[in-house]
């Protein structure tokens, strides 16, 4: 059932749990689900999305925090399933807002954090570490945590309950058999939980499109080899920096191929070093080595592993393609993207790899080799869940549109009423009572843009004149009208920015913009504003028709 209805939800019943997604449908990234019950709201997940090139200047894209602002002293926890940043990273910017709201999570998701506050100087926060079959109470909910395997240690689904139902959240999972970590997903406690009877089930939908199961963690590993052993020069790594397992194997490889590695980049260095201290990135003894010790050592045996395989502006692998970085790829050498393609990240991927084979370099990636297998569960795997679960109403989460849909439909074929079957968007309202849940209205959840402006500052409004400027060009008016006569006293004068054809061509609009004003002045206009609206419509009209562009227009009237 699609939520497309804009009412205002009706006050939340007392034997109803209130479910409201507030990221993550309908795009990869800012997860969070708020469920309230009895006055109480419990949090799961606070991550960010990553900016697309549609949102100039914008640094991060927080989910929609304005829904429970103003009611954040109900807020009882945020639990955190693992410790990817589409999951955490919007943590600091909540705590922000109340730093006393307990942090509920795993230790390496909770020791990933604390690297956050650090940076964003939050102190007094309240963590509560919790493992696999741990149980605890927190107000009105009953919090159950099961184990998932996911392309990062110590990831967690949890089973909520509470009167009006039980809710299992998946969390990032797929069910990889033969796990790096030998940490499998807990099926067990799925069908032990499907016995018990789950009323609704929240279900990951990444790889819902994709049939068959994801290919396992390990059958990487020969394919790495592959990589190493026919690299001439330097092998340069490209994951995420919180990818330990996919880390793990390239120190693997190295320690096998008689190479040494650095780590470059801080959120790289950062990560890796809380994964190796709390062991779960484990460090052949003499493989890692600081990047300045590089030079030292011949091309060889060297292994750069860094950030960049989304192609990030700012990021070690995309200033390597762009020569700006102290590491100069050339010929010879070897660079890995050891990661899946993010929508939305595609020409910013291509350009990275364009650039750097054009210094020589041979590019590896998912689509010519094995070097990246998916986190998330694929169609095969969901299905499984499903027939293990036998959930009465199921939701999909952490997708695009078109995951959630897919999600859905496996939910119908393994025997879930369509109707059941309750596909959202961010800010649907979805009550659950009796065993039946329904979308009983939406709230408003927009995006919550970071820039260098704050947290929140910045408005679709004003992205639009960012997009205007950086696409179509920006084109100011000067002119001075006599205060007494109306007639113009000086100007007009027409600047141009982001334009090719020569200033000189805004000649032409002169004589109309002073006709206009002509024409205005004879009909008893004299305030400015109006004037420069004249103006502004006489100039957009030109330039629509004679450059073809529709640029921002800024008249400037003054009466002397």
């Amino acid at each position: 059932m699609a939520a497309n209805s804009l009412r205002t939800p009706p006050t939340q019943q007392g034997n109803a749990v209130r479910v409201i997604p507030l990221g993550g449908l309908g795009d990869i990234g800012r997860n969070m689900t708020a469920l309230e019950y009895r006055g109480q709201i419990l949090l799961i997940d606070c991550g960010v999305l990553f900016p697309e090139e549609n949102h100039p200047g914008v640094d991060l894209i927080l989910p929609g925090f304005s829904v429970i602002e103003d009611r954040l002293d109900d807020v009882v926890a945020v639990v955190l399933t693992h410790g990817h940043e589409d999951h955490i990273g919007g943590v600091p910017y909540l705590l922000r807002q109340r730093t006393d709201i307990p942090l509920i999570g795993s230790k390496l998701t909770l020791a990933l954090l604390s690297e956050k506050f650090r940076e964003h100087q939050i102190r007094g926060v309240v963590r509560r570490e919790v493992s696999d079959l741990e149980r605890i109470t927190v107000g009105h909910f009953d919090l159950e945590f099961i184990a998932v395997n996911h392309s990062i240690p110590d990831a967690l689904a949890v089973a909520v309950r509470t009167p009006a139902g039980l809710v299992l959240h998946t969390g990032d999972f797929k069910m990889d058999q033969l796990p790096l970590d030998n940490r499998l997903t807990d099926l067990r406690a799925f069908a032990r939980l499907g016995e018990e009877g789950v009323d609704l089930f929240m279900v990951d939908s990444t790889n819902a499109e994709v049939p068959g199961f994801t290919t396992p963690e390990r059958d990487i590993g020969q394919a790495m080899d592959r990589v190493f052993a026919h690299a001439d020069r330097r092998v340069i790594m490209a994951c995420f920096s919180s990818h330990v397992h996919r880390v793990q194997q390239v120190l693997d490889a190295a320690d096998a191929h008689g190479r040494k590695v650095a780590l470059v980049g801080r959120s790289m260095l950062r990560n890796m070093g809380v994964a190796r201290e709390l062991g779960y990135l484990k460090v052949p003894d003499g493989v890692l080595v600081d990047v300045k010790a590089l030079d030292d050592l011949p091309d060889d045996q060297v292994v750069l592993v860094c950030t960049g395989s989304q192609g990030e502006p700012m990021a070690a692998l995309s200033r390597m393609a762009n020569r700006e970085h102290r590491i100069e790829v050339g010929e010879g050498d070897t660079v890995v993207l050891a990661s899946s393609l993010i929508p939305g990240n595609e020409n910013a991927v291509f350009r990275v790899i364009n650039g750097l084979t054009r210094l020589g370099a041979r590019v590896v990636h998912k689509g010519n080799a094995l070097v990246h297998v998916s986190g998330h569960a694929s169609a095969g795997e969901l299905l499984y869940c499903y027939n293990i679960v036998r959930p009465r109403n199921a939701m999909p989460v952490h997708g695009e549109v078109r995951h959630l849909v897919a999600n859905g439909d496996l939910a119908v074929a393994t025997g879930v009423p369509r109707e059941r079957v309750i596909r959202c968007d961010d800010g649907t309202v979805v009550d659950l009572a009796n065993g039946v849940a329904k979308v009983v209205g939406s709230v408003p959840c927009g995006f919550v843009y970071v820039d260098a402006s704050g947290v929140g500052e910045t408005t679709e409004e004003l992205l639009t004149d960012r997009r205007i400027l950086r696409d179509e060009g920006f084109i100011s008016i000067f002119v001075v009208v006599d205060s007494v006569t109306g007639k113009v006293a000086a100007g007009p004068t027409v600047q141009a920015r982001g334009f090719v054809v020569n200033d000189t061509v805004f000649e032409d609009v002169i004589p109309r913009i002073e006709q206009a004003l002509a024409e205005a002045t004879e009909q008893g206009v004299k305030d400015t504003y109006e004037l420069q609206q004249v103006v502004r419509r006489v100039v957009g009209k030109w330039v629509g028709g004679k450059l073809r562009r529709r640029p921002m227009i800024i008249p400037v009237v003054i009466a002397a």
